[in-house]
């Protein structure tokens, strides 16, 4: 990881001040760094000994630090990770452009990787991802989203580059058709369970453990899993709150709302899930060669769903 951190430093340089300034302080507000912790873990855990899996872990990170860009834009997000978030500080446009410029550093880096495997996987992991964000636009403010509609969402949006985070590990070792399976089927996995436990933090987490405003996706109008089951769930009256709330986003019923969600039990099913998730995740790789590698990627998938932050 200090090695993937140096390389993120150097391919961050520019000649334009204002890239780096905002490049800089996205990249270093906090991140969990998971997507490239889970690029070495997988390499490593069939015995990678060359140095490119570094580049992929750091081009893995900067297509995540673009999303985020983009994501918060889009959101009109103030918070991430406890601090400002980049339009806050800079704006919108500067924002989106720097995004843009994460991106296209990332593919000049597939380029050098010198792999069409490689860039196929991330190509097709990107443009998924921008599907994904797509469909959440889509969902937003809709109250009557399905469950299936929205791990749609998620499974596009947020575990596709967990997917091809593990799956290109495999890649690199060159490891037959059905471990590679196996490793990219663990992060579609783990990526959902993820995304699914932060659903549950959003309502139930504290703003400074979370990283962000409590009620964050609420606000924006965005129909998460808990939601979606306390409207299916819940009497007439408290469908209505939760309907209500989507429909018009803002946080002015937010008490009730956690309430509902409380008495309706749809925190505890949306844990549930992100467990079976995570469980699902821990099987794919159980048959992988024993190693500290691969213990710790089971062990991630605990981290996933057993975390507070």
């Amino acid at each position: 990881m200090q090695s993937v951190n140096a390389m993120i430093q150097q391919q961050l340089r520019s000649d334009v001040i204002l890239i780096n300034q905002l490049g800089h302080y996205i990249i270093n507000s906090g991140g969990k760094r998971l997507r490239p912790i889970v690029v070495l873990l997988s390499a490593r855990a069939f015995d990678y000994l060359g140095s490119e899996h570094i580049d992929i872990a750091a081009i893995i990170e900067f297509i995540h630090t673009a999303t985020l860009l983009h994501d918060d834009v889009v959101d009109s997000s103030q918070l991430r990770r406890g601090q400002k978030t980049a339009n806050n500080i800079w704006g919108s446009e500067a924002s989106v452009l720097v995004g843009d410029f994460l991106y296209s550093r990332a593919f000049e880096m597939m380029v050098n990787v010198n792999s069409m495997r490689v860039m196929e996987i991330l190509a097709h992991t990107t443009n998924t991802i921008a599907e994904g964000e797509v469909m959440q636009l889509l969902n937003c403010h809709d109250p009557d989203t399905s469950e299936e509609r929205y791990l749609n969402v998620i499974r596009s949006k947020t575990a596709k580059l967990f997917e091809a985070a593990t799956q290109l590990g495999a890649v690199l070792c060159c490891r037959p058709t059905a471990e590679e399976e196996a490793m990219a089927a663990y992060g579609m996995h783990l990526g959902t369970a993820f995304q699914l436990t932060d659903d549950v933090l959003d309502y139930s987490a504290s703003s400074k453990d979370l990283g962000k405003n409590i009620g964050d996706d609420l606000a924006e109008g965005k129909p998460t899993l808990p939601l979606i089951y306390a409207i299916r769930n819940g009497t007439t009256s408290q469908a209505k709150i939760i309907r209500d709330a989507i429909e018009s986003g803002g946080l002015d019923n937010l008490s009730d709302v956690i309430k509902t969600i409380e008495s309706t039990g749809a925190a505890a099913y949306t844990a549930e899930i992100a467990r079976c998730e995570a469980d699902k995740a821990i099987q794919k790789i159980r048959n992988i060669p024993a190693s500290p590698y691969q213990e710790a990627l089971l062990n991630l998938a605990k981290f996933a769903v057993y975390r507070t932050y």
